[in-house]
């Protein structure tokens, strides 16, 4: 598969299982929400404190197993490279993040963003 058609299946579908290594190499798997930012890099949104997070600062590599909404359906997989932008850097593109995912948000005044 092409990256613009991987880029496409993203876009309209989010689950995803994240694939990062403990500093041992074992594997550690998390179910992720995915996206695809304006610069067709594929985003995801975490806490600093997860495993998935500690795991990447070691070695960034990073596969995701990107499955349609039906689970047995249609499915890809995609490896990188990850970076990790953390706040307060990161509050823009995680906006972005969320619109992109879930739309826009009825009333981002009570949530404190734009």
């Amino acid at each position: 598969m092409d990256l613009d058609r991987a880029r496409d299946f993203i876009r309209d579908n989010h689950r995803a299982v994240m694939l990062t290594s403990h500093p041992g190499g074992r594997p550690q798997m998390s179910p992720v929400v995915v996206a695809v930012d304006p610069e067709g890099r594929v985003v995801v949104s975490t806490r600093e404190t997860a495993a998935k997070t500690r795991n990447l600062r070691l070695n960034p590599a990073v596969s995701f197993c990107v499955t349609s909404d039906s689970f047995f359906g249609d499915w890809i997989q995609v490896e990188g490279t990850a970076r990790i932008v953390s706040l307060p850097e990161a509050m823009e593109p995680l906006v972005e993040y969320y619109r992109s995912v879930s739309g826009e948000h009825p009333d981002w005044t009570t949530t404190g963003r734009p």
